[in-house]
């Protein structure tokens, strides 16, 4: 009895192609011939309507979203669907849940599934137990193929001779292991890259000075029909990461350093591919296998700078890229009392540290706060300190890299250019190779050699361009002045053309970390230094509403002082004559010292205020005594008469008790001899 009925026959054939993979697609057609050819069956049994579904082509049946599949469910559960043909099980699902969801809509609606075998009845008990085992057989298969694909590739690469593809800057030598690229401009362009993250310690920074200087970088293209080949671009951020993060450049063999991640979307296996891992997940690590660009202990710095910049992946352990602002601590201080990092802010010019963990997160006050200038001079001071023996080295190594004969960006430019030159002289060989009545071949040897030639002009151009911006080399005072800034760090360190980025990256070169916290008044640091030793600073910090325009103590009690002797303008005389500035830097006038006193809360002089408190001047103390002011002013020097000054230039005080004392004290004059014949001298 035939399982193929009037009914079946009245409604359509749908004829289901898939293929999984696009290689399949490329090198497997007479499987997609065959599976074209299954509607010339479906006509031979009787059907006249045929539809085939192939928008799956290319597409695995594992589980993943599938247009044609679901096109193929909806019209099943419409009853528009009499028969579905396909090659086999494999190709309609290979996983049990689709491949039973088509049998059960299957047997709802009464459709036949046929395939090369025969027909089946999905409602029949023996043919739903066929294409049961059928579905189930097709899965486990899959198993198989990828269980033993994936030890065969975990086994080879064990060996560290599986390579799927080759980065740029290496190439194949043999079927297991690769070695450096020839190519003396794709050796020097991934040093190039190299070199200038130890210098900005940034990736972004890396790629943004590419891009500004002009500098294509190598990139790896794989073509189906040309095969691997080396192309020139300007490059990408992704490009710059890849290359700084690619452990081949360090000479080592990786396997596993990404993996895929599978998620249920709207009922669908989604797959997640390229996920990175973290190095101590990776399957295979082998270290010292071929020659690298770096060495391994600085690929592995390069990954922990790498990894302190990334602030976007909110984690509070990162330090955090050098950025603009002229705080020099930030992303290096961590709070002592809740270990949170702390963070940077600016009010005006000036700028603070603060914790803010607490509050974020516990809506509590924040642990700390505290003004950045002092932390950062002190800070700084003591990283000089100990840098100091290495001031000469530096200013040695900055001479060697300004006397250098050609640029990074120049020899990159003159290996374009020889490239270039070279691609224009075979254009030309080419084009005098071909017979010049021969048309069809001439005229495109002809353009191809007229676009080298472009190339080599516009090569040429820019090589002149970095030529005129090329800044005069160093003369001898400059050179002297150089050998200068090395012996005196601090000089460096102040020098006008030091820029916070600059000191920055000197402190992030130096420490580690620094841990602050707060204690009776105290600011104190615990410096943590790259090789693991530590050092100890401690900052008194400035009261409630001192700031850096503030004058100092002893001025102020001078001022309050003076303020009982004489008005202001005689203040603000003696405070220029004395050098005391104001806070900030200014002179004194008659005005500043009167705001002062008012802000500080200084009575002005009053007149009579010296006989109020029984004191007088030294001239009034002279005439009292009958001397002359000289000799009053010797006798207080010598501690014969008691006075007190409050600063130089500032008027004498005595006390009238003090000199009262004195006169008790003083004896009395001898009188003239009764002799009136006696003559007295007289000085003229």
């Amino acid at each position: 009895m035939t399982k193929i009925t009037a009914n079946h026959l009245g409604r359509s054939a749908f004829i289901y192609i898939r293929q999984s993979t696009a290689d399949q697609l490329l090198h497997n057609p007479e499987s997609r011939r065959r599976q074209y050819g299954l509607a010339d069956r479906a006509r031979q049994l009787g059907w006249t309507t045929v539809e085939v579904i192939d928008d799956d082509l290319g597409r695995s049946g594992g589980g993943i979203n599938r247009p044609g599949f679901e096109r193929l469910l909806a019209a099943i559960c419409e009853g528009r669907v009499g028969a579905v043909f396909a090659i086999e099980a494999s190709r309609l699902a290979r996983n049990g849940r689709d491949w039973h969801t088509l049998i059960e809509f299957c047997g709802l609606v009464g459709t036949v599934i046929v395939d090369e075998d025969g027909s089946y009845d999905p409602r029949h008990p023996n043919d739903r137990l066929l294409l049961g085992m059928k579905g189930t057989m097709s899965e486990l298969e899959l198993s198989l193929f990828r269980q033993r694909s994936h030890e065969a590739l975990k086994q080879k690469a064990r060996r560290g001779a599986l390579f799927l593809s080759v980065a740029a800057g290496y190439v194949r030598a043999g079927r297991d292991r690769i070695e450096k690229d020839p190519d003396q401009r794709v050796q020097d362009a991934l040093r190039l890259v190299f070199a200038k993250f130890a210098e900005f310690q940034s990736v972004r920074q890396v790629h943004v000075w590419l891009r500004d200087e002009g500098i294509a970088l190598p990139v790896a293209c794989h073509k189906a029909a040309e095969g691997r080949s080396i192309a020139w671009r300007l490059p990408l951020y992704n490009t710059v990461h890849n290359i700084l993060t690619n452990p081949v450049h360090a000479g080592a063999y990786a396997f596993g350093r990404t993996m895929s991640k599978v998620s249920v979307e709207d009922g669908r296996k989604r797959v997640n591919r390229g996920v990175r891992r973290p190095m101590t997940e990776w399957d295979v690590l082998l270290k010292d296998q071929h020659e690298g660009y770096i060495s391994w202990s600085e690929f592995e710095r390069h990954q922990q700078v790498i990894a302190d910049n990334a602030t976007g992946k909110g984690s509070a352990a990162v330090r955090g890229a050098v950025r603009r602002g002229e705080l020099l601590l930030a992303g290096l201080l961590r709070c002592g009392h809740c270990g949170r990092k702390l963070y940077v802010g600016y009010g005006g010019k000036a700028g603070r540290y603060y914790c803010r963990g607490a509050l974020v997160n516990h809506g509590t006050e924040r642990c700390i706060s505290f003004g950045g200038l002092r932390a950062d001079h002190a800070v700084g001071s003591e990283v000089l300190r100990v840098l100091k023996p290495l001031g000469i080295n530096a200013a040695v190594k900055a001479l060697k890299a300004q006397t250098s004969e050609t640029s990074a960006a120049e020899r990159q430019l003159d290996m374009a250019l020889q490239q270039a030159r070279f691609s224009a002289a075979y254009a030309r060989r080419q084009y005098d190779a071909v017979d010049p009545d021969n048309r069809l071949v001439a005229s495109e040897l002809e353009r191809r050699w007229n676009e080298a030639l472009q190339v080599v002009h516009r090569i040429e151009g820019e090589v002149a361009a970095l030529e005129a911006r090329k800044p005069a080399p160093l003369g001898e005072k400059e050179r002297r002045h150089l050998m200068q800034l090395g012996a005196d760090l601090e000089l460096a360190w102040s020098h006008p053309a030091a820029t916070a980025a600059t000191r920055k990256r000197v402190l992030r070169a130096a420490l580690h970390e620094i841990v602050a916290r707060i204690e009776g008044g105290f600011i104190e640091m615990v410096l943590h230094w790259q090789g693991g030793d530590h050092s100890a600073l401690k900052l008194k910090m400035n009261r409630a509403g001192k700031h850096r325009w503030t004058v100092p103590e002893d001025t102020l009690s001078l001022i309050r002082e003076l303020a009982r002797l004489m008005p202001d303008q005689q203040i603000a005389r003696l405070l220029n004559r004395a050098g005391k500035p104001t806070g900030r830097g200014n002179g004194w006038t008659k005005a500043r010292v009167c705001s002062f006193r008012s802000h500080h809360g200084i009575a002005v002089y009053r007149e009579g205020e010296w006989a109020e408190r029984g004191e007088i001047t030294l001239p009034a103390a002279a005439q009292i005594i009958d001397v002359s002011v000289m000799t009053a002013l010797r006798m207080v020097r010598r501690g014969i008469i008691k006075g007190r000054q409050q600063c130089r230039g500032a008027p004498w005080v005595i006390k009238v008790e003090d000199m009262a004392a004195y006169r008790e004290q003083k004896p009395s004059r001898r009188s003239l001899p009764s002799d009136s014949t006696q003559q007295s001298f007289t000085f003229q």
